[in-house]
């Protein structure tokens, strides 16, 4: 099988079912690939675990406010790895898949233990950093029904963030903690870059929303 044929395959298993919400979609999926195939060329991981993984580490769609979060990324890891043994991948990857999945996930906290699970933790992270971080944050915001933001401190200056209540409180209580816990330097510098240009617009919010 080649690698066109294995993503293709692999898109046509996710586009099977409903994503959890619009910001877990394929888009998001391709765009954790494209980071993927980034790291893993500079990281010199195997692209035989991390691609794969990469398009199957949302298979399992669980919303982002369910009591069953937590268990998401080994629910897609049982099935991502059950879907590649029918079609026939090779059986000796299939545990280093399993464990990039299950490892993706910063609700799971589940330690990776490979450089193939750093990378694919890492260009997950990352898709929830920069522009389209931003966007992914507000639309998710609005799909849970949360406020913009609390009225008499939206920045968090005086209170601990509540992203159960307030969208612009996510940057805080986790956005801006990701660059931290990136597992390679190449994402590290990325991800780095990436919160600038979230801090930039959070200043120009500030600049348009307080007196």
């Amino acid at each position: 099988m080649t690698l066109d044929q294995l993503q293709q395959r692999c898109l046509d298993f996710i586009g099977s079912s409903a994503p959890a919400d619009a910001a877990h979609d394929v888009s998001h999926i391709k765009r954790v690939v494209k980071n993927t195939i980034y790291l893993t060329d500079i990281e010199e991981a195997s692209s035989e675990v991390t691609i794969p993984a990469a398009w199957l580490h949302d298979c399992v769609a669980v919303a982002k406010n369910s009591p069953q979060r937590a268990l998401g990324s080994k629910l897609a890891a049982d099935a991502a790895t059950a879907f590649l043994a029918e079609i026939s991948y090779p059986p000796e990857l299939l545990p280093e898949i399993h464990h990039a999945i299950e490892a993706h996930s910063y609700t799971a906290n589940i330690p990776a233990r490979s450089l193939e699970a750093r990378v694919v933790q890492d260009a997950d992270r990352l898709d929830s950093l920069g522009a389209i971080g931003i966007a992914r944050c507000l639309l998710v915001g609005g799909h849970l029904g949360l406020a913009l933001c609390e009225h008499s401190d939206p920045f968090c200056d005086r209170r601990e963030p509540d992203d159960s209540r307030y969208t612009i409180d996510h940057f805080y209580a986790k956005l801006f903690k990701l660059p931290d816990t990136m597992q390679t330097e190449a994402g590290r510098l990325e991800a780095r870059r990436r919160a600038r240009l979230m801090e930039a617009y959070l200043d120009q919010l500030r600049a348009e929303i307080l007196p």
